[in-house]
């Protein structure tokens, strides 16, 4: 079992769609932003060298990586860019950092046909038309299709963690979090109700 953070997910994006409607959008809803701009190359190459996609699983990123201090770093050193090429480039970046790691990470362990996608991303058709172009050799599929709403993965996913916490049945994987043994993750807290 692998799993991994493969680079920044929807999160520069997001970022970028907050700065340019002044935090009246959190996302690009449906890819409207990014399928209007045209991505910038240069750009694109100095994101796809950022030293946390080299780096091999298990490993994972967030607002440490790929938060404001990113953030304002590409829009002080491109502002002369048109919001709407920024928000491209980054759902390029995006799509490009996935099929990066799908290729250098997953596929070199196993034939793989499908790759299925959760989440806000899955609800940018645009970021899924970049990341299907990214990786021609997989059929890349929502997880509403086999009955997961893409809404409700983390609801789903933690409800499961927390079904086996409650069994006490270790619920982490060594080889996708780097801990050193599985452990029963979480904590039960039981309280009263005042009478």
């Amino acid at each position: 079992m692998l799993g991994f953070d493969s680079g920044p997910g929807n999160m520069v994006i997001d970022g970028l769609v907050a700065h340019m409607t002044g935090g009246r959008e959190a996302f690009d809803h449906g890819g409207r932003y990014g399928r209007k701009g045209k991505s910038a190359d240069e750009l694109l190459a100095r994101l796809l060298d950022h030293p946390y996609l080299l780096t091999p699983p298990p490993k994972s990123c967030g607002r440490e990586e790929f938060g404001r201090p990113f953030l304002e770093s590409i829009l002080k050193e491109n502002a002369a860019l048109p919001p709407n090429d920024l928000i491209a480039t980054a759902t390029r970046f995006t799509a490009e950092s996935i099929a990066f790691a799908c290729r250098r990470y997953v596929m070199p362990h196993n034939v793989y046909e499908e790759a299925i996608v959760s989440g806000g991303g899955a609800r940018n058709d645009y970021l899924m038309e970049q990341l299907r172009a990214a990786i021609p050799e997989l059929s890349i599929k929502e997880s509403d299709e086999y009955g997961l709403p893409a809404a409700a993965k983390e609801a789903a996913s933690f409800a499961l963690l927390a079904n086996e916490a409650i069994h006490g049945t270790p619920n982490n994987l060594p080889t996708v979090t780097g801990a050193a043994r599985a452990v029963v993750l979480g904590t039960i807290v039981f309280g009263r109700t005042s009478q």
